[in-house]
């Protein structure tokens, strides 16, 4: 049975307009984007009298409640844990959008750094996501519990089981879920080898004194440094094994986008050369 790759419509508020070659609608990058970057930025109006935008930097996954088993590539909500008094959870709480309170969730991953013959054309291998949608607080029980664990798990898989669990009536009450419903979402996805204009290129002096390439970048986890009460001898398998396929994945992950082709600019209907 073939199975069509979903993707975000495009619409005013997600179209990339700068360089849209590099721009992916595809479910399954927006997501992997989201669900792998340790930390995601949240914007919102936390007051329409108040000129300034709020961006809070918070944790979360992408994920179905309904349909738990449903892959990345499927359309899914994104759920972020938080304070039960802060601020965008009140502000969720009293929205007067029946949909619930706007918020904009952003992802972004450097992969390495491009070196290039001059200033201007520097640029950094990257993935970054940008995602659109409505928060509503999630007030039944087993929901919560099931986001929790699901956000849990995505600081290292199978933690929620290694721990003291279910949480007690005190941790259950200062815990708040949003679930954010989304409406639309878009990426961009930079790989590659430094390219340069065909000028500097057939510059023989710049060429034989600056020295260009890709410094590859990625997250690492160290050794892990036990705390000041454990008591455990040996390290968790599940820490081990996530430490170690992270570190693999991320430096393969680098190096081969280092390696790769240059983007090229795609014309687009109408544009001029």
């Amino acid at each position: 049975m073939v199975r069509h790759t979903l993707q975000y419509p495009k619409q005013a508020h997600n179209t990339v307009n700068r360089y849209k070659h590099q721009a992916v609608y595809n479910l399954t990058t927006i997501h992997t984007i989201i669900n792998t970057t340790p930390v995601l930025h949240v914007s919102f109006t936390p007051d329409h009298a108040d000129p300034f935008p709020a961006i809070l930097p918070m944790i979360g996954q992408m994920g179905s409640f309904s349909r738990p088993s449903a892959s990345l590539g499927d359309p899914l909500d994104c759920y972020l844990h938080g304070y039960v008094s802060s601020r965008i959870m009140n502000l969720a709480r009293g929205s007067p959008d029946s949909q619930g309170l706007a918020v904009c969730i952003a992802a972004s991953k450097v992969d390495g750094l491009v070196l290039t013959l001059t200033p201007n054309s520097h640029n950094y291998n990257y993935r970054s996501s940008v995602l659109f949608g409505y928060a509503t607080l999630v007030e039944d029980l087993d929901e919560k519990l099931w986001a929790m664990e699901l956000i849990t798990n995505s600081v290292v898989p199978g933690r929620w089981s290694e721990t003291r669990v279910p949480p007690n009536k005190g941790e259950m009450a200062s815990t708040q879920i949003l679930r954010v419903r989304i409406d639309s979402g878009s990426a961009k996805v930079r790989e590659g080898v430094p390219n340069d204009e065909k000028g500097d290129l057939e510059d023989e002096d710049v060429l034989g004194r600056v020295w260009t390439g890709v410094l590859p970048l990625y997250e690492q986890f160290g050794e892990p440094v036990p705390g000041p009460y454990n008591r455990v001898q040996e390290v968790p398998e599940h820490v081990l094994r996530y430490k170690e396929a992270l570190n693999k994945g991320n430096s393969d992950y680098a190096i081969a986008a280092a390696k790769k082709d240059a983007p090229v600019k795609k014309k687009e209907p109408g544009e001029e050369d």
